[in-house]
């Protein structure tokens, strides 16, 4: 060994014990902070589904590959980026031994070939990655683009790396193909080969570029490990484990589904044996997430798919999904020596550390214990009020994720303390509550014409409680009930359902809202008295089968019903239509005029994975001429129509309404038909056409309509 492999050697060993003292002491730091969260035993059942989940959107990049161009090239990253780990240990061997590589299996001509072509298409990936990033950057201030409010530095440093220690490893085995020690022959590497034909023969250089790889990639480790909030490089690390313990690993066409339960300790809260001294409601505390929670903060990457999907964010709103989740990591790490030193209220709002472990707490770690989880500029609150009432819960950000942060439960978390607690919530969203709470419906409509939809039929709208056998119970839903388009969609469901024999039968007077609105906006109080209520009608009346022409009745009921023992097969309105479509028992006989848009419903798509059933319908009724035309946003990237986490009863009072952003997107289409199979989409995407008509920006013959009342007009023509 010669003096440059000697002082490469000692410098290579340096870096790389002060890199691993500090990447074990963050690692250390790291897992004490996610501890300090709340338990979840939720998350250790379904071991097997969970791994299977696991590889499958690491290895499969099943979500990333929805960008096309993006996911391809950040997979040749990811699998250049393991490679990596045996090629620096590689370089190990290589600062000493310039004319050996890998012990055992670095001689083999497969080992050569394969980590010679990773590392060209991670060459590649990564360049592609770094372009679309410049391409990405807004141009100016006032432009957003995903990677607004990103730490762009921390991202530019990783790529960079990431290209420095491909580009070192390649000038490495350069450097040996013109000493003539490269182990592989040109067909296994024949980068390598080509850039060595060009490079003089110096076994020193092989050590001194091994060197230097090793000091890029110790530095690189370095530097995350004394940024313990480096997102952007410490998701490699913990997106296996953020996926692995998901919410819904796996199950096909399960969706978002439902909201996790409120809960205490990690048990679900029943309201009647709850005490505000001793039970959580909601999060009012960092510390108060769950402890996955605390695991979605630390994972997330920084890459803005949320935030680009995110309909607030869109529409000039202050809620950008990125942004909530990256002020709740920095605000949980910079908290945490307070409670990791004792520190923490109680429940009453108590401190729990003594004044001499106060004493031993730093400075600023009590500063920012003092700030409030939710308040304004002037209060120094982590999360401002607007953005915490700007969410739609449309589930875009935690469908668009790669690492699955699950942002919508974290907000309505914040929301449930908010509203059971401080009674801080939008004004006009009270009346909605009180509405729920007295009348059993958001409206305030009288119970006693919940089933006068149903007059004038033309047939009997059989009742439970008439007695009989049914097979289908028709939950109609509040807006299907007193809304006048929602009425629309009733009668036009209970017609055709009529007329292809379906055995079918209403609640009418006995049901009530489900409670959705209520769980949305954060009250899960009225939410567990309307649906305690509503399972004991269900229950008595033994149904078994539902169908629901509300997405969000939909959802609930599906997904949520059975955390309170009411477990049904439901159904949506467009699905039973399908198949009664497909089985003959409807057949449209007169294609519609002009051509059909399709909005997909956030609670019936992203949430319920529901979008083959809709257009089918409208498929057979389309005429083939017109046909179906998707907007530019659909199925699981379809724009939410604005009304969903109960902000169809809150104003819209910052930026672009998001029903207007919709309606627009609906016309570039230039259909003469905007289908829609939820009633709150129809409200919402009704008033914004009638406002594009009434400003002149839109054909007068353009309308919103619901699927069931376009197949109705064709199978009745």
């Amino acid at each position: 060994m010669g003096p440059v492999q000697i002082v490469a050697t000692a410098v290579a060993a340096a870096i790389t014990v002060v890199a691993v003292v500090l990447v074990v002491r963050t690692v250390r730091r790291m897992l004490s902070v996610v501890r300090l969260g709340q338990p979840d035993p939720t998350r250790v059942g379904d071991r097997a589904l969970r791994f299977k989940t696991m590889l499958a959107e690491t290895l499969g990049h099943t979500r990333m590959l929805r960008w096309t161009v993006v996911g391809a090239a950040h997979w040749f990253v990811m699998i250049a980026f393991i490679a990596l780990s045996s090629l620096v240990l590689e370089a190990y061997f290589e600062v000493a031994l310039p004319d050996h590589g890998l012990p055992l299996i670095g001689a083999w001509n497969v080992y050569g070939l394969v980590t010679e072509w990773i590392g060209v298409l991670g060459f590649v990936g990564i360049l592609v990655l770094i372009g679309i990033r410049l391409r990405n950057l807004p141009s100016n201030p006032e432009r957003r683009s995903r990677f607004t409010g990103s730490t762009m530095w921390q991202a530019y440093y990783v790529e960079y790396t990431i290209l420095a220690v491909l580009l070192c490893g390649f000038f490495i085995r350069g450097f040996k193909a013109a000493n003539d020690t490269l182990e592989w022959p040109v067909w296994a590497a024949p980068v390598s080969h080509g850039l060595g034909a060009l490079l003089p023969a110096s076994p020193a250089a092989v050590s001194l570029i091994a060197m230097v790889k090793i000091i890029v990639s110790m530095a690189w480790v370095i530097v995350i490990a004394s940024n313990i909030t480096m997102g952007v490089a410490w998701h490699r690390f913990l997106a296996f484990f953020n996926i692995y313990f998901k919410r819904t690993p796996g199950r096909p066409g399960s969706g978002l589904g439902g909201l996790r339960p409120m809960t205490s300790e990690g048990k679900p809260l029943d309201f009647e044996e709850a005490d505000p001294e001793k039970d959580q409601f909601g999060v009012a505390q960092v510390e108060q997430f769950s402890w996955k929670g605390m695991l979605d903060f630390t994972t997330c990457t920084e890459c803005g798919r949320c935030q680009s999907q995110c309909p607030a964010w869109n529409t000039g709103k202050p809620l950008s999904p990125k942004l909530l989740i990256l002020n709740l990591r920095d605000h949980a790490y910079a908290k945490a020596p307070y409670l990791l030193g004792g520190g923490g209220k109680t429940l009453t709002g108590d401190e729990k550390a003594t004044q001499e472990q106060l004493a031993k707490i730093d400075v600023l770690a009590l500063a920012e214990a003092e700030r409030p989880l939710i308040g304004g500029v002037d209060e120094n609150g982590v999360i401002d009020p607007d953005v915490l009432w700007s969410c739609t819960t449309c589930g875009a950000c935690v469908e668009q994720c790669p690492v699955d942060i699950e942002h919508v439960d974290h907000i309505v978390d914040m929301r449930r303390y908010q509203v059971l607690i401080e009674s801080n919530f939008p004004t006009e969203a009270g009346v909605m509550l009180r509405n729920l709470e007295n009348k059993g419906n958001p409206w305030g409509a009288a119970q006693s014409t919940r089933d006068d939809w149903a007059k004038g039929l033309g047939f009997e709208v059989p009742n439970v409680a008439d007695g009989g056998d049914f097979e289908y119970l028709f939950w109609v839903g509040c807006a299907g009930a007193f809304e006048d388009r929602a009425k629309k969609t009733t009668r036009a469901v209970a017609t055709l359902l009529n007329e292809a024999g379906v055995s079918f039968a209403i609640l009418g007077q006995g049901e009530t809202c489900t409670g959705d609105p209520a769980r949305r906006i954060g009250n899960e109080f009225v939410f567990q008295m309307l649906a305690q209520q509503n399972v004991e009608t269900l229950n008595d009346a033994g149904v078994k089968k539902i169908v629901a022409t509300c997405p969000h009745c939909f959802n609930t009921l599906k997904n949520e019903y059975g955390q309170l023992g009411g477990d049904y097969e439901v159904i949506h309105h467009t699905q039973l239509l399908a198949q009664l479509v497909a089985a003959g028992k409807l057949t449209p006989v007169q294609p519609l005029d002009g051509s059909i848009t399709y909005h997909d419903p956030c609670y019936l798509g992203r949430h319920n994975r529901v979008f083959a059933a809709p257009r089918e319908v409208l498929g057979a009724v389309a005429a083939p001429a017109d046909g179906l035309v998707e907007m530019d946003r659909f199925a699981e990237r379809s724009f939410c129509c604005g009304a969903g986490g109960a902000r169809m009863w809150m104003e819209e009072r910052i930026g672009k309404r998001i029903n207007v952003e919709r309606v627009e997107e609906a016309l570039s289409t230039g259909a003469k038909t905007v289908a829609v199979s939820c009633p709150f989409c129809l409200t919402m995407l009704g008033d914004g056409v009638t406002g594009k008509k009434s400003a002149g920006a839109a054909p007068d013959d353009v309308e919103v309509v619901d699927v069931a009342s376009v197949l109705l007009r064709a199978v009745r023509s």
